[in-house]
């Protein structure tokens, strides 16, 4: 119950305080050495790139390996972005909505909060262990995003990643991302050590304790910053879609599969707790960014994005009573 109070305190306060800070620097109360977006992107950058690396490096130092199936982990993270995207295809279809927001809607569908928050309650709930493979359900994100998001955005909006990139030059550059390169080192680093037999000193998991929701609350932070209102009331039937998108179908999809491929005979279920958690994560903030970019409908995509991430409330619970049933039931 500890685990599901903090949870909540963060994410409520972390979300509360970049609002605020928001509100005070557009009434002009507050003025900030640099701009909200500037700071919002750096705080990002910061969390993903100085705080996570240490926490993969340590989780996977320890978790163990030794059944094969946990390799579907992969294939189940992709197979959900991708009905996700699919699903919200269709609502937008069944809306009759124009290509700038049936691109938004597409994108809405697809691209999911991993790494903030499906890393958080990984953890929260789940240990060390459940954080550690989330960066396995999560491997195939970026490329998902890069070689099939982004692109689909830039076909229903206009403008965009260049028409002369190649889909091998799109690769290219999915690799040399430097969040890419920093995970990949990270996991290899912590998995290396595992292998070699490297015992792991008790300081690391005090380190990780404190490190995790630390870089979560950055990010959640940064995502408050980027809080907008204005026009929520103008697309509740597609944010009904949407949330019933995130939150119902992309589940139930994903635990069929994670079940079908015998996930939840692992490790006492842990793959299969990992995939329920992941699989009901709201919208990440790369759907607004791809809106932007591509000159989709933003206020939609703001939309959007700031429901299902305020549904948060209702889902942390339900997900905390759910994972205590499935410990139970697989344990």
């Amino acid at each position: 119950m500890l685990a599901l109070i903090f949870s909540l305190i963060l994410v409520i306060s972390a979300l509360a305080l970049g609002y605020s800070l928001r509100r005070l620097c557009i009434s002009g109360r507050i003025h900030l050495p640099i701009e909200i977006a500037i700071l919002r992107i750096t705080l990002q950058k910061f969390a993903l790139l100085c705080f996570m690396p240490i926490a993969l490096v340590g989780a996977f130092w320890i978790v163990s390996f030794n059944d094969i199936r946990v390799a579907w982990l992969p294939i189940v993270g992709l197979a959900a972005l991708l009905s996700g995207g699919c699903i919200a295809f269709v609502f937008a279809k069944l809306f009759g909505m124009g290509r700038e927001q049936t691109g938004v809607m597409f994108t809405s569908g697809l691209i999911t909060n991993l790494g903030a928050l499906g890393s958080l309650f990984s953890f929260m709930f789940l240990g060390e262990a459940g954080f550690a493979l989330v960066a396995l359900y999560k491997m195939l994100e970026e490329l998902c995003y890069y070689m099939i998001g982004f692109p689909v955005a830039r076909y229903f909006g206009h403008g965009g990643i260049d028409e002369r990139i190649t889909p091998k030059q799109r690769l290219t550059g999915v690799f040399k991302d430097p969040f890419v390169i920093v995970v990949f080192t990270s996991v290899t680093i912590g998995f290396a050590l595992n292998i070699a037999g490297v015992s792991r000193p008790d300081l690391i998991e005090t380190l990780i304790a404190v490190i995790v929701p630390a870089g979560t609350f950055l990010m959640i932070f940064s995502i408050g910053l980027g809080m907008r209102f204005s026009s929520v009331g103008k697309f509740l039937k597609p944010c009904m879609a949407i949330c019933a998108t995130k939150f119902v179908f992309v589940p139930l999809i994903a635990c069929t599969l994670a079940y079908l491929l015998n996930l939840h005979e692992i490790a006492d279920g842990l793959p299969f707790m990992v995939v329920v958690i992941c699989s009901t994560m709201p919208l990440g903030f790369n759907a607004l960014v791809a809106a932007s970019i591509f000159k989709l409908d933003l206020e939609l995509a703001n939309s959007l994005w700031l429901i299902s991430t305020g549904l948060l409330l209702l889902v942390i619970p339900w997900l905390y009573f759910a994972l205590q049933y499935l410990q139970l039931v697989l344990s």
